[in-house]
């Protein structure tokens, strides 16, 4: 019992609130990133969420280990559980990314969308 308090001793809880849902209609999706490798395909993702959508949206990963996360977010009004597309890539869907990171022709870059998690944080996305 002591090993596992004292592991959970350096634990922290990421809440991100996320405005900018079009409607109430479909969900808003949220997936944490813990590196790089895999950013920001969903299924890389150490956690991800689908909350119904409204104008607030609060997404909560809790018990995470001290580290460099990164959050990436849309709202997926359609239900389809992913973000939807133009023909030419372009997102038809509202999203975003933690510390308001923005990609030229693509997503941004780990480095530009992590936060540095020591203890319990709230951040705020804005989709666009």
């Amino acid at each position: 019992m002591l090993a596992l308090a004292g592991g959970m001793a350096g634990a922290a809880d990421l809440t991100v609130e996320v405005l900018g849902a079009r409607s109430a209609q479909g969900s808003v999706a949220g997936a944490l990133f813990a590196g790089s490798t895999g950013w920001p395909k969903p299924g890389q993702a150490v956690q991800g969420q689908f909350v119904p959508a409204s104008d607030k949206v609060v997404l909560l990963f809790r018990g995470l280990p001290p580290g460099r996360y990164a959050v990436s977010t849309y709202h997926d009004e359609n239900g389809n559980a992913r973000l939807d597309a133009n023909v030419v890539g372009l997102p038809t869907e509202p999203y975003g990314f933690s510390r308001d990171a923005q990609g030229r022709m693509g997503p941004p870059a780990f480095d530009d969308a992590a936060l540095d998690l020591q203890s319990d944080t709230t951040i705020r996305i804005q989709l666009r």
